[in-house]
């Protein structure tokens, strides 16, 4: 199956994973393909960003723009460009699984990568609201990454 293009979704709540969120993209994507990464904001964070970066309100700033400077993003994307993954940064405002599931569809992309919370003890995953809208409701596969760091913690045995 084709992964010409690959819709990645991070965000604050990723921090922890970036690593495998982007390795993950990296290794699915077609050596032709893209990755296009999805920095979501509400208001409330997209209004604090838009401070701490100093932007004039009346300036023409776009989700795209502000999703760039974004910390989160600039992580994944250094991670993309050393493993030779063509990216492009995109950002949205407003619900997060509305957001990743309408920019999936006019992207026409082939598969869509999000994060979660680990495992629980019982070995159940445990989907955060987000990530079971988007695996419940897109129109394409969707690749699920939890937290690795989480589980390695949970697995250690004291010496």
């Amino acid at each position: 199956m084709s992964m010409n293009t690959v819709l990645l979704a991070v965000g604050s709540k990723d921090e922890s994973r970036l690593e495998e969120l982007a390795e993950t993209a990296a290794s699915v994507v077609d050596p032709d393909g893209r990755v296009v990464l999805l920095h979501v904001f509400d208001r409330e964070r997209y209004d604090t960003i838009e401070t701490q970066l100093n932007i004039d309100e009346d300036s023409e700033v776009t989700p795209d723009d502000v999703s760039e400077r974004s910390r989160i993003v600039s992580d994944v994307a250094e991670r993309l460009e050393r493993a030779g993954v063509d990216y492009e940064i995109r950002g949205a405002l407003g619900e997060t699984a509305e957001s990743i599931l309408d920019k999936s569809e006019s992207l026409d992309a082939d598969l869509v990568v999000v994060g979660g919370r680990s495992r629980s003890a019982t070995g159940k995953a445990l989907f955060g609201s987000t990530a079971q809208r988007v695996l419940l409701e897109a129109d394409c596969p969707v690749t699920f990454v939890k937290d690795r760091s989480e589980e390695q913690t949970e697995a250690t045995v004291p010496a």
